[in-house]
């Protein structure tokens, strides 16, 4: 993006002189951070846009758990947007998208439902979905009436003219923000999706520039989130139903150990729960077959998708794709030691599409945890803080209840 290289570089020599006066090296670099991020466009992240009008499942508000599951699993999509039809003359001007929610979120609350009702499959033969339907009571469960157990997701969408600068703004200070929804600017249908990986990817595309690795060419052992995060672990020899249990409760990437030399072998996350319908028997031994047969059984399909793809085919896919070829394999989760750099593991991430990396020494054993959330958070404060009135979306809901924002300030109109 040389575009984006040189209006950093304008940047950043504007923010030097000063008219003379140089500023201290705290509030030289947020400025000029701040400056270039608020100056890039959210149409250069990559995945932002997407080229039919449509791109997102979307699922009725009055639908139910099973049709939710069904659509994003046949449409190959990781989210879809809650859609509640206006039926008026003024319908194109109404939020019609309001909400969002995660295949992953779905399916691990269905699992936990059908652990409480059953012990095996009622039918040895049966899958996922058909197990749900001997369930009407967890399958007919109302999208709508999933709000009040919080498993929507942050809804904060962003217009095309919004910036970087917005959708880092809200990753950082959103803790379970994971897609940042692209309105149109008439209504707010969703045109398209920010990720966080979307994000690192176009940070990246600043690798060279002093800006990037000042910060970027640190050590990871250097950050306060290398030792503070302790990621939550299984061991191999416990069942695959007991880490779905422990994932549905964390809803991050969950590390499995060996029990002996309690080295990392492998993880569970949310991205791979799509396997549970791809592969019936998963679902139906998940209560006998070992994490560490879980493992080894996908890296196997994994290595004969691996070779029969190609791997440029990922180029162009769906940013929401629920399978993407250009994934890490699901026994092989991403790893970095801590004498790596900040921006060795966001290619790392980048390049895998994962939302994590644990942090391992030499012989494997697990010192930590870094997440794409962590590492955007490290290039947005503390420039984020006093001088931003949220974004067109936080204008729009504060001008219905008659405030406004100046200076940092909420101010109620007169």
């Amino acid at each position: 993006m040389e575009t984006a290289r040189e209006a950093a570089a304008s940047k950043v020599a504007a923010g030097s002189s000063c008219g003379g006066v140089p500023a201290p090296a705290g509030e030289y670099w947020s400025e000029a951070l701040k400056s270039f991020l608020d100056h890039i466009p959210i149409s250069s992240i990559p995945g932002a846009l997407q080229p039919t009008a449509s791109p997102a499942v979307e699922i009725k508000l009055e639908g139910s758990v099973l049709d939710a599951i069904g659509a994003m699993y046949g449409g190959n999509a990781a989210g879809a947007v809650i859609v509640d039809e206006v039926q008026s003359s003024f319908g194109k001007y109404v939020d019609r998208d309001i909400g969002f929610v995660e295949f992953s979120s779905i399916v691990l609350w269905a699992l936990e439902e059908l652990g409480k009702v059953e012990h095996e499959p009622k039918d040895s033969s049966s899958d996922f979905l058909s197990s749900l339907k001997q369930h009407p009571q967890i399958a007919e469960t109302k999208i709508a009436w999933l709000a009040k157990l919080f498993l929507w997701e942050p809804f904060f969408p962003v217009r095309t003219h919004d910036t970087l600068f917005h959708a880092m703004l809200l990753f950082s200070k959103h803790h379970r923000l994971n897609v940042v929804p692209v309105v149109e600017l008439m209504n707010s249908n969703a045109i398209g999706f920010v990720t966080q990986n979307a994000v690192m990817e176009l940070l990246l595309q600043s690798s060279g520039l002093e800006w990037l690795d000042k910060i970027a060419d640190r050590q990871l052992s250097e950050f306060r989130f290398a030792s503070v995060r302790k990621p939550v672990l299984v061991y191999s020899d416990q069942t695959l139903a007991h880490g779905l249990h422990v994932l549905s409760r964390e809803k991050m990437g969950v590390a499995v150990i060996d029990r002996k030399t309690s080295c990392l072998i492998g993880s569970i996350q949310c991205s791979d729960l799509y396997l549970l319908l791809d592969n019936s028997s998963l679902f139906r031994k998940r209560t006998s077959i070992s994490m560490e047969e879980f493992i080894n059984l996908n890296n196997k399909t994994d290595d004969k998708h691996s070779n029969a793809e190609n791997p440029s085919a990922c180029e162009g896919q769906n940013i929401l794709a629920l399978r993407n070829t250009g994934q890490r394999s699901t026994g092989l989760p991403v790893t970095n030691l801590k004498s790596d750099t900040l921006k060795q593991a966001m290619e790392k991430l980048t390049a895998s599409r994962s939302s994590f990396s644990f942090i391992v020494d030499e012989q494997g054993h697990m010192e930590g945890m870094v997440t794409t959330r962590e590492i955007i958070s490290v290039f947005s404060p503390p420039c984020m803080d006093s001088r931003i009135d949220g974004g067109t979306f936080f204008s729009a809901a504060l001008e219905q209840v008659g405030c406004r924002v100046e200076n940092g300030q909420m101010i109620q109109n007169s």
